[in-house]
């Protein structure tokens, strides 16, 4: 089958299972009663303060604006009914990104040399995975996380490929900013392409390479970061609930504030991005709110504790996935984790791998995502495993496509997958289940 036909099948399919049950339920649902909250305030242009920078929240309301969004629900608590049809235009962005994050994946895997069909089995893991698929069903930011970033992964490896590389590694720069300036964590890819840019440079001895491809990709994103701080600075000019946060000097540039007069010296845009950025920082390390359904970074690929996003009757949103791909990306992971470890089968790996190089790649892509949680103290959730999560498919893809009967163990594992997607969709979208049906996909005591 040609490429396109693909790319059209993870296409309608990302669209059909990310718009059904498009607009259940007409409720808040998890963190939109934070995220709906910030997205009203760039229209009242009160100041409010995230721990997350602003592009997420930035595109939906930017979004909305085309269709003469009007603020004024309170997004008070999870449960509370929405007033109109106005939610819909708010999920739309999040789940356009997550209906189209598996065409990134299928062409970053045929990037890295897997072969087509592969590629389409990576993409179709993608698309059944119910925990990603919640997450994006919602007015949430992950699934522009996860696009930005892997389309900044899809545009360095095309540097490597394709030509002109200058024209892919300004992308590759220019999606990395975007994915940082939705998430902090987003900085992973664009650290690791370039810790490996940096390896090859020394290793080859090459530093005329440096300029571009180590420092540009560099200063397109910290210009795409800068950009949309300015933006969201220019935006926010009223006092309003985030003041507390800020200095007596910056909160002196707002209108409306109680030290408008302050003698104080008003602040330049570069230092109030510096400020913010210093504050948001702040804020990160000194969260010590806890949650029932918080979870350990090591008990992520095991998916022992999933969390419920909504409640109403016998109707409930469940952020779980889905079993057979997660705890196949699981036992990939620590497959590959032996394979490049061990002697014996180092020999042997040499023979059914074609590029190794590949391989280390996304097990450095999986750890890379994963480090920075172990030092946490800070309450953590299952969707702050979903980069890391990706790699791991993208892994078990890899090692499938490097097997003998491979065509057989894709199809099994497709089929499981299908099922297992079937089974949990309810929890997915939040559809009725009698007890003794929901009792039944309650597999472990920590799920409850």
């Amino acid at each position: 089958m040609d490429k396109k036909y693909y790319l059209l099948i993870l296409l309608g399919l990302g669209l059909a299972t990310h718009f059904i049950f498009f607009s259940h339920p007409n409720q808040t649902v998890f963190d939109e009663v934070h995220f709906g909250k910030f997205i009203s305030g760039y229209y009242t242009r009160e100041y409010f303060f995230d721990i997350h920078p602003p592009l997420g929240k930035m595109a939906i309301a930017g979004f909305a604006k085309l269709f003469d969004f009007k603020p004024g629900f309170a997004f008070a608590e999870i449960g509370n009914e929405y007033p109109d049809k106005q939610y819909l235009i708010l999920r739309f962005l999040p789940n356009l990104a997550g209906s189209l994050l598996p065409i990134v994946i299928f062409l970053l895997l045929l990037e890295m040399s897997l072969s087509l069909r592969a590629s389409f089995f990576g993409g179709l893991f993608i698309i059944l995975e119910n925990a990603l698929l919640t997450q994006s069903h919602y007015i949430l930011l992950d699934s522009f996380l996860l696009i930005f970033g892997f389309l900044a992964l899809l545009f360095y490896f095309r540097s490597k490929n394709l030509m002109p590389k200058a024209h892919n590694l300004l992308l590759f720069g220019l999606f990395s900013g975007l994915a940082i300036s939705v998430k902090w964590t987003g900085l992973s890819f664009l650290a690791l392409p370039l810790a490996f840019e940096a390896w090859r440079i020394l290793k080859n001895r090459s530093f005329k390479n440096i300029a571009k491809h180590f420092l540009l990709p560099i200063v397109v994103a910290v210009g795409i970061y800068f950009i949309f701080f300015t933006g969201h600075l220019i935006i926010l000019n009223k006092s309003g609930p985030g003041d507390a946060f800020m200095s007596i000097g910056f909160q002196k540039t707002l209108a409306g504030s109680k030290y408008e007069n302050d003698l104080a010296d008003s602040p330049n845009l570069l230092q109030k991005f510096t400020e913010l950025n210093m504050e948001m920082y702040k804020a990160n390390q000194n969260l010590t709110a806890t949650h029932p359904y918080s979870s350990e970074w090591y008990s992520w690929p095991l998916m022992t504790r999933p969390i419920y996003y909504w409640v109403d009757g016998d109707s409930r949103i469940y952020l779980i996935g889905n079993h057979v791909i997660w705890w196949a990306s699981s036992a990939a992971i620590l497959f590959s984790i032996i394979l490049l470890l061990s002697e014996k089968l180092k020999v042997k790996s040499e023979k059914i791998l074609r590029d190794k190089f590949i391989l280390h790649f996304l097990l450095a892509g999986y750890v890379i995502n994963i480090l920075p949680f172990i030092g946490v103290k800070r309450v953590m959730f299952l969707y702050h495993y979903f980069t890391a999560y990706i790699f791991a498919v993208m892994i078990l893809t890899y090692l499938l496509d490097n097997t003998k009967y491979k065509n057989r163990v894709f199809a099994g594992l497709l089929i499981a997958s299908v099922v297992a997607f079937i089974y949990f969709a309810p929890l997915s979208y939040g559809l009725e289940l009698p007890p003794k049906a929901y009792e039944a996909r309650v597999w472990l005591e920590s799920w409850k």
